[in-house]
């Protein structure tokens, strides 16, 4: 028999996030997060993303042992955006066994159910920079800090419980060339020429806090009308400058700024995290010395956030982003870019990787589920063409 517990003490909260040590222990792939940032990620006195936001958390016990985890949230400005009223299921985590998955999700449908909401959807967490989405194929492909990684049964157990496709993100590998190609070097001319456009590098932390809050709300203009965004405000964007700054190599981060001197456009690649977090095993102490190597020693890019306010999304922006970044990866002696997750319905994005060296390798899915039967039988899975 499965006991469903509500996560309410700090003691709980450990569990809750120790809990995937467990489930992918000994996995190449897996990349584990620090404990003491998921538990903090958890705590709404610490996380202002909390705000705004109706949650519960639930652990899944069996045979004395914690084998399930999974969490619900209503995020109420997001729904008053949309006009949806969806609840939002995140960070499910569960052993390969159905009893465990009915029970969690159970749990969690009826608490969102409960609350006047018509479907459920997910995994999606409190923004588009928490945690979101499961695995669905490139289970044979390390996970970067920015993804998730999940076991293939993971996708079996959605569909078992008549979760359906809502809309998915594909990830790329770019592989680089020892130079810059040429087009890209004309390109990146020929845009900042046309439109009085310069690029900025970043040169040490104060400079990023200096103009972080700036950056971002490019980023909440950007990224207004993509699925599942909701605009971050103050509070929000410092939590993520203190999570980020200190493991962010500037030399990477470019701006990009209009005549008048606005910013418009910026791009935070960050040197992959991936294997030091992987010798951290989920402690800071033990993996920082890895951390701190890795800002500088390393072959893998991994692209965080590249945001361009919409009316100079047409001019080649982020394009011009990418090139002046490329030979500051190159100088570190870079060979692979991971760009992370994009919405496989946002042609721009993805039309950026048409002139490099690239493959498709990982993809990963948000659900839905429609509490009323006759709708969700109607329901239609879409389909997308993510080839570029």
């Amino acid at each position: 028999m499965v006991e469903i517990i509500e996560v309410r003490t700090a003691r709980q909260r450990r569990q809750f996030a120790k809990l995937p040590f467990s489930i992918y222990k000994g996995n190449p792939y897996w990349v584990p997060p620090l404990i003491g940032s998921e538990i903090k990620d958890l705590d709404p006195e610490e996380n202002p993303f909390f705000n705004g936001c109706d949650t519960c958390f639930w652990l899944a016990r069996k045979n004395g042992k914690i084998v399930g985890r999974i969490g619900a949230i209503i995020h109420h400005r997001y729904n008053a955006k949309t006009g949806e009223k969806y609840g939002r299921i995140t960070r499910p985590e569960f052993v390969d066994d159905a009893e465990v998955s009915d029970a969690l999700f159970r749990t969690a449908e009826e608490w969102i159910r409960a609350r006047g909401m018509e479907a459920v959807v997910g995994p999606l967490g409190f923004s588009n920079v928490d945690t979101q989405a499961v695995l669905v194929e490139g289970f044979d492909q390390l996970a970067s800090v920015a993804s998730v990684y999940h076991l293939p049964y993971y996708k079996e157990h959605f569909a078992r419980l008549g979760y359906k496709k809502l809309l998915d993100w594909v990830e790329f590998n770019l592989y680089l060339e020892p130079e810059v190609p040429a087009k890209a070097v004309q390109l990146s001319r020929v845009v900042k020429q046309r439109f009085g456009l310069t690029v900025e590098q970043m040169h040490d932390r104060e400079e990023m806090r200096r103009y972080g809050r700036d950056f971002f709300h490019v980023f909440n203009i950007a990224f207004d009308d993509l699925f599942s965004f909701i605009a971050f405000d103050d509070a929000q964007i410092d939590y993520l400058l203190d999570t980020y700054v200190s493991v962010i190599n500037p030399e990477f981060v470019h701006i990009v700024k209009n005549a008048e001197g606005e910013l418009v456009g910026a791009i935070v690649p960050v040197p992959s995290l991936s294997r030091a977090l992987q010798k951290a095993n989920g402690r800071l102490w033990r993996g920082l010395p890895a951390i701190l190597r890795s800002r500088k020693n390393n072959d893998t890019i991994d692209l965080f956030l590249t945001g361009v306010l919409p009316e100079y999304q047409p001019k080649g922006v982020a394009s011009l982003l990418i090139a002046e970044t490329y030979p500051v990866m190159i100088r570190y002696g870079m060979t692979t870019v991971d760009t992370t997750g994009m919405l496989e319905n946002n042609r721009k994005a993805i039309q950026n990787w048409k002139g490099y060296n690239h493959v498709q390798n990982k993809r990963k899915r948000c659900y839905i589920k429609y509490f009323d039967a006759a709708r969700q039988a109607a329901y239609v899975e879409p389909e997308f063409d993510s080839k570029v």
